[in-house]
């Protein structure tokens, strides 16, 4: 986000997994990207987005990217490729 613009936080990772991806099916991908393969799952409707990525052993940073990255493709309708 280097182009300064305020990005809306439409997910936070209180957030269920099956409501996000239903409301925002483009959630799925970066989620997926970081290896959150239970969006498909059944426990996806139970977890939220903290508990799910805990439970895959993400930490507390890699969870805040996470969800800035879903948030930002959510805005511009598109996921962007991580950059190293």
């Amino acid at each position: 986000m280097s182009t300064g613009e305020k990005i809306p936080e439409y997910v936070t990772k209180e957030a269920n997994l099956g409501e996000i991806t239903g409301l925002y099916p483009i959630s799925a991908d970066v989620l997926l990207e970081y290896g959150l393969h239970c969006v498909g799952c059944i426990a996806a409707g139970y977890d939220t987005v903290e508990l799910g990525a805990k439970m895959h052993g993400m930490s507390d940073e890699d969870i805040e990217e996470m969800i800035g990255r879903v948030n930002e493709a959510i805005f511009h309708g598109e996921v962007k490729p991580i950059t190293v």
